[in-house]
């Protein structure tokens, strides 16, 4: 594949074409000023990325350009500061791929990029360089001082019923009988929920992707995306995502953004004319049959994820993780395309500076060229270094999840830039620890030696540890419908080093027992976000005493947390289970937070002698849930089965 790279690439280059093009941008900033009245036009059917900012450190900026038989037109471009430095054709003629260089110099504007062939009108496309609306470094990512709130956002409200259905997209349908059709739920939904999130302690909200997805059914779940500049009109428009964000600013929260580098949908604009015969993976075996296109048709990943580290793994292996469709509805996108690479990476870039984002959650992680996931992350970093990015790697051993972390100390010499990798093993450990019976190896043990584990990562502190999410059975069917449990979980989840996400309806015990782990049912509607729901979770209307008592025990959790620094910082101190408790403790200078989980049905004396070097005794503590307060000495009482969180915080 290397070799026909470099063939491709060395015919690409149309030297001369640069040449005339460099002599055209070389303006005086003066006359770029006299000439700068220009009359907007788009000729072009599509330029991307749609508009661009001056003053990053990389100057340099690529534009893919899509047109019939764009190829044989020469472009120009005559604006202070502006350089073509080359031009590349595509396989497809329909395709121009141009290198420009933004110099420190340049002013932001509009010019035109005009479009030249010998006998032919000019095609004229109007562009534009922003001026950046704030400092690279106030991009301020998501950390441990966060909690954060995931989003379904076609199941949580629908704020506008008017962009319900869109005629012209394949999916017309609203059924929200099937699990599996749209309901209606979107950006403004969020938006008029924005205060209940923020009174239950959230600081940050991750959505599912709100791009485009313009399949024929299964849209409502995002990620199977078919333009990658173009919120999906039935959930409101670019405007009403950068409204969410602004809102969201206003009251301190940060949003995260849902990307996917590694597939697109099958009804991309692309898939019809892809631009290189490398574009996506497996493109020859998809063209052969895209007009009889199945799922026995697609070649499809392995998902063998242990490849990316496995120092024996086969080549075969390899490739067909890495390669392989992630499903037949998906293209697995070619990042070593050097055209595709770029694209992605500054399809990243647009989203932080356009809706001000204070994060990216970026899908399936480890199934793109692991290359490539360096370089992506190391150029967002680069040029935000406050952000952050959390990766799916779906595994359960800490030794590959913590490959994935920018520091680790991995023997092959992969970097990854990557700050923040999701905690799949915890959580598996934290259900696996509520539902079993306490024994020797079996409990709680298994997550006291699961945080034992942290000595592997580089930054603990920056994994993104959850409950459950949307692609997984929610907490409350995992732990079997006990209510203690999900407390004890959901405790231990917002007290430890890491960065907590609840997904929504975990604050009111939303479930799936009807069919467990069947996506579309864990996604279910958030009660209270159609405007003839009959319970209503947003004002409490209908809710069962249960439900009322877990939203408000979230509640108190949450809005501690908010302010504990001990929570957000601190250092970390366990004490091995005994005889069915295990007590972990939060440090931050004279803040203390103590954290008990208690699995006996009877009252049990807790001797407090044990934990004499936290240098607690004859302290006041009070109860982050109840407000109740305890004096630190000889013993603690607990009366019931369930987690108990004290704070020296009075």
């Amino acid at each position: 594949m290397t070799n026909i790279y470099a063939i491709t690439v060395g015919l690409l280059c149309v030297f001369s074409l640069n040449l005339s093009c460099k002599k055209e941008s070389n303006m005086t900033e003066n006359e770029v000023d006299k000439n700068n009245s220009i009359i907007e036009k788009h000729d072009i059917n599509r330029i991307e990325p749609i508009n661009w900012w001056v003053g990053f450190k990389d100057s340099s900026l690529q534009l893919l350009v899509h047109h019939p038989n764009i190829s044989k037109w020469t472009p120009e471009i005559s604006y202070h500061g502006v350089s073509i430095e080359k031009v590349n054709q595509a396989d497809s003629p329909n395709y121009l791929f141009i290198d420009l260089n933004i110099s420190e110099t340049t002013k932001a504007g509009k010019f035109n990029i005009a479009f030249k062939q010998e006998n032919h009108d000019d095609l004229v496309y109007t562009y534009e360089l922003k001026s950046r609306e704030k400092n690279p470094e106030d991009y301020v990512g998501f950390n441990s001082s966060d909690a954060i709130y995931l989003i379904t956002p076609d199941r949580f409200s629908n704020g506008n019923p008017t962009n319900d259905n869109n005629k012209t997209l394949r999916e017309t349908t609203i059924d929200r009988t099937d699990d599996y059709a749209r309901h209606g739920g979107d950006i403004q939904g969020i938006i008029n929920h924005l205060n209940y999130i923020d009174d239950l302690g959230f600081t940050a909200i991750w959505s599912c992707p709100l791009l485009t997805n313009d399949m024929f059914q299964g849209s409502y779940h995002g990620y199977a995306i078919t333009d990658y500049y173009q919120v999906d009109p039935r959930y409101g428009t670019l405007e009403d995502y950068k409204t969410l964000s602004s809102k969201m600013s206003e009251k301190g929260m940060k949003l995260i953004m849902d990307q996917v580098a590694n597939h697109c949908g099958l009804e991309h604009w692309w898939m019809k004319d892809l631009p290189f015969k490398d574009w996506i993976n497996y493109q020859e075996n998809y063209e052969k049959n895209r007009d009889d296109w199945s799922g026995d048709k697609s070649i499809t990943t392995n998902h063998r994820r242990t490849v990316n580290q496995d120092m024996y793994a086969s080549k075969k292996d390899k490739k067909n993780m890495n390669v392989g469709w992630f499903v037949s509805a998906m293209p697995d996108l070619n990042q070593r395309n050097p055209f595709m690479a770029k694209y992605t990476i500054q399809n990243s870039i647009w989203w932080i500076e356009t809706v001000n984002l204070g994060g990216i959650r970026q899908d399936t992680y480890p199934y793109p060229d692991k290359h490539f996931m360096s370089t992506w992350a190391g150029a967002i970093m680069h040029e935000y270094p406050n952000f952050n990015i959390v990766g799916e790697e779906w595994s359960l051993n800490p030794l590959i999840v913590g490959y994935w972390q920018d520091g680790a100390n991995n023997r092959d010499g992969y970097k990854s830039n990557l700050k923040s990798p999701m905690d799949f093993p915890m959580q598996r450990l934290i259900v696996e620890a509520l539902n079993e019976e306490e024994s020797w190896d079996t409990g709680f043990v298994k997550i006291y030696e699961g945080l034992a584990n942290d000595f592997h990562y580089a930054n603990p502190q920056d994994f993104m540890i959850f409950s459950d999410n949307h692609d997984m059975s929610r907490i409350f069917t995992q732990l079997k419908g006990d209510v203690t449990n999900t407390k004890m979980a959901l405790s231990y989840v917002l007290t430890l080093p890491r960065i907590p996400q609840i997904y929504y309806g975990t604050e009111i015990l939303m479930h799936d027992f009807d069919n467990p782990g069947d996506h579309g049912l864990i996604r279910s509607d958030f009660p209270g976000g159609w405007a003839n729901d009959t319970v209503n979770a947003f004002t409490g209307e209908g809710l069962t005493d249960e439900q009322k008592d877990m939203q408000l025990f979230l509640k108190n959790m949450l809005n501690y947390r908010k302010h504990s620094k001990a929570i957000h910082e601190g250092k970390t101190i366990h004490f091995a289970p005994e005889q069915g408790v295990y007590v972990m403790f939060r440090v931050f200078e004279d803040e203390t937070v103590v954290h008990i989980l208690n699995k006996n049905e009877e009252p049990t004396q807790l001797d407090l002698h044990r934990f004499e070097e936290m240098g607690l005794t004859e302290k006041t503590l009070v109860n982050v849930i109840t407000d109740a307060k305890v004096v630190w000495k000889d013993s603690l009482l607990l009366n019931e089965k369930g987690s108990t969180i004290l704070s020296t915080k009075l």
